[in-house]
Parts: C-alpha cells; structure tokens; sequence
C-alpha cells in the first residue's frame, strides 16, 4: 500500500454527508490543510459543518464554489455526489485528482479488507461475512456503505485483524490504489442508470473492486459472470445450477459436493440469501476458519431491518417489509423468497430502467399489486398481466393492500425503486411502513 504523506496539503472535501464528515476528520488527523464543500444547506450538513469550523477545517455551504489557480491539490469526493455535476468536473478540468472517500481511507489502512460488491445483497452477505470472521476470534469490523465511513474505522485499523467492507458502484468509481485482499461480487442487475449511461458502464464501475488484485489475492464471484480473466484466485458460486465450488441443492449449501449446511438452519430464505451465506463460508474457508464455527455464525445471524423483514401478521395475513428492494431484481428476488400469494406494494422514484422484466415474476408470484409514486403509471404499463391499482400514499396502499389479500396471502412492500420522491431514504420508507401495519392491527388505519 502506498500510504499518502498528506501533510500540508491542500484537499477539498466534496460533500458533507456521513462519509464525507469521515473523510475531513481523517484529513484532519493526517495534517492536510483542509475544506469541505456542500452545495446542499439542510440542517444536518449545517450542523456538520459547525463541528468542523470548530476543529479549524473550513466549511463552505452552498452553491457557487470555484477553484482557482493553486488552491487545491486533491479532492475527495462523496459516494452521493454526481461527477458529472459542475462542482465536481471543475476539478477534472483544472487536472486536480479526485479519489473516493473508499480510496483515501484505504490509505491509512493497517489490515487487510474484504470487499463485497454487487447491485442486491451486500449489506446481508457484508454482516454474514462480519459475523462468521468474528466467529472466529478474529477482531473484524464491518464498514463502507453499509453505513459506518471507512474513514473513521481505519484510524483503529491497526487493532484488527480484517475489515469486511461494502462498496457500492459510487464509491468503486474513484479508486486508484485500492486493493482488498478478498473482493466478492454478488451481482449486477439494471440499478443506478439515472447516472449510468447503460449497464456496461455500471458494470465496469463495479468490477473496478478487482482492479488492483494480483495472484496473492482471492475474488469471490458468481459463476454466471463466465470467465473474467482476473489476475485474483478466482473462487465461484452460485444457487442457479451452475457448476462451480459453491452450490446449492435441495435447501443445501454444498462446497465441492459435499452439504455444509441447510438453509432451514438459518433465519435466511430464498435462492438471493442462499449466495449471500454462500459468499460468507467462502470467505470464511480463505481465512481459514472452523466450518462449524461458520454454520454456528450462519444460524446466529438476524437480518437487517428493511430486508424481507416479517413487521406483523393481521387477519391471518403476514405482511413484510422490504423497503430496501430498491430495483427490479430486489423485487423478483423478495417474490421469490415468498412461498405464498403475494399483494405486493411497489413504486417511487424513477431510476431509469424499465420494468418489463420484472413482469413474469411478478405474474406468477402476486395476487395483485398496489403502486405508490412518480413510477406508478410507467409500472402499471409493464405489469399488465396482474391487476394494478394506485394509491396517492404509503397510507392508502397499506389499507387497498390489506383489503385485497386473503388469509394465508403476504402483504409485502418491495418498492423496486429508490424512496426519494416521497420519504427522506428507505429506512424511512420501511419505518413508515411497519408503523402503518401498527395502526391497521390496532384497527387504527
């Protein structure tokens, strides 16, 4: 690793968010004279930005930053930040580098990283991943986009043993050096195109997690991606049938043919959760760790709220959040998942793709469907084989929901879409969600 001497050096910070707060203080710590733009001013970066004044970074809040002559060296910019936006091309154009938040706190990084990347499942198989490490007795600490700033974990870096890392597109897209000892790609399905001129370039963004490998290092893959030419140790799996190390079969999870453990043993379910407990034994074998202290990991692991999370059971029907399924395949995967009729709740904000192929499964695996958001018309023209209705809130789509199921059936919120255009993220969408369940079981709704 080339560990960057940034004292007194002049660095803008783009961006003002969780990562962004990271970065600066890192910065900070390491002597580079420092800035921190954000052209957004709600409170919460307002609120940042008067901590860092505080420790003597300068914060600028609002539109109208411009470089000039010398007055930067470096920018690190935030995973949100579009680079085609003018505050952040400005420094392409003045030939000022720009590394990801992911690039800088790989700099300072003390111990070898795992990195898990793909569109679906990588904040399940990053914890899975964390969970069976630290089975081990290994000092493990999961980060990156799953919410916690790499910036801020690598400063105890040298306490540990391995950090287990989820990387999204955004932050793979200005990487330089960074190099994991172990990369694992789950997946890449149509998502981000909003920002993406098609999938080539998405997938070309994620795959950029392999980069800086060399023979010493191991990528985790799934076997549909065929023959990527890496320079890693190539380890693959799949639940689809395909021939490779890691299978699955009958409920089984196997390694080279031989059952390591049931699904039934776990908290997981479906074919998607299936890869993810495969990424995290695979991982586990490399780092040599006890199969049994794996299995006991595996079976110990609650998901993550937002992810197919079972809120309540009303009338005799179980209703599900997954607030998280943020594109097509999130939601053919949440269907799948499930053994019984489906109402499913789906839209909100345009991300660019179509719907068409979410269609089939959702034929096959829904009662009927119930469309919230900007998306809701554009849906509704791909799902013509299943009865569509709309629904002017979060609020109205619960209660048409509940009234079109039967007992027996699932009601289950997989939006397909990002939340943007009526709640604050998903989280919120998913909080909102399971307090409407609330209401409608205390016969409030």
């Amino acid at each position: 690793m080339n560990r960057a001497d940034l004292t007194g050096k002049k660095v803008v910070v783009l961006g003002l968010g969780v990562s962004g707060m990271a970065a600066a203080c890192l910065l900070k710590k390491q002597g580079a004279d420092v800035m921190v733009v954000d052209e957004n001013k709600s409170a919460g970066v307002l609120e940042r930005a008067g901590r860092l004044r505080e420790t003597g970074v300068r914060a600028e809040v609002g539109a109208g930053f411009r470089l000039a002559g010398n007055m930067v060296e470096l920018g690190i910019l935030s995973p949100g930040l579009d680079p085609r936006r003018p505050l952040v091309s400005q420094f392409s154009d003045c030939s000022v580098p720009v590394w990801s938040e992911l690039e800088l706190a790989y700099r300072f990084c003390e111990c070898p990283m795992v990195v898990i990347t793909g569109t679906n499942g990588k904040t399940t198989t990053t914890e899975l991943t964390h969970a069976v490490l630290s089975a081990s007795g290994k000092r493990s600490c999961a980060a990156g986009n799953i919410g916690l700033a790499l910036s801020d974990v690598v400063q105890k870096s040298h306490e540990m043993d391995v950090l287990v890392v989820e990387a999204s597109s955004f932050q793979l897209e200005r990487i330089v050096e960074f190099h994991p000892r172990v990369a694992a790609l789950l997946n890449v399905t149509p998502d981000h195109l909003d920002r993406y001129s098609g999938m080539g370039e998405y997938l070309a963004a994620k795959m950029r997690v392999f980069e800086n490998q060399n023979i010493g290092d191991f990528a985790v893959v799934h076997a549909s991606f065929g023959d990527l030419s890496l320079k890693a140790k190539t380890v693959r799996f799949s639940a689809k049938g395909h021939a490779c190390e890691y299978t699955f079969e009958s409920g089984v999870v196997k390694y080279k043919g031989r059952a390591v453990f049931s699904l039934e043993q776990t908290r997981l379910r479906g074919l998607h959760n299936a890869e993810n407990a495969m990424v995290a034994l695979a991982v586990g074998h490399l780092f040599g760790v006890d199969e049994s202290r794996i299995v006991e990991a595996l079976a110990g692991y609650r998901p993550a709220p937002h992810r197919c999370e079972w809120v309540a059971e009303c009338g005799g029907v179980q209703f599900i959040n997954d607030s998280k399924g943020t594109n097509g395949d999130a939601v053919i995967a949440a269907l799948e998942s499930q053994s019984a009729p489906v109402v499913l709740i789906a839209g909100g904000k345009d991300k660019g793709f179509d719907f068409d192929f979410v269609a089939d499964a959702v034929a096959r695996k829904a009662r009927a469907v119930v469309l919230i958001g900007e998306t809701a018309e554009k849906i509704a023209t791909s799902w013509k084989k299943t009865p569509c209705v709309m629904a002017g809130s979060l609020a109205e789509a619960v209660k048409i929901a509940s009234q079109k199921a039967l007992p027996g059936d699932v009601v289950m919120l997989s939006p397909g879409c990002s939340s943007f255009d009526m709640f604050r993220d998903y989280a919120d969408r998913g909080n909102q969600f399971k307090e409407l369940v609330s209401r409608l079981k205390s016969k409030q709704l």
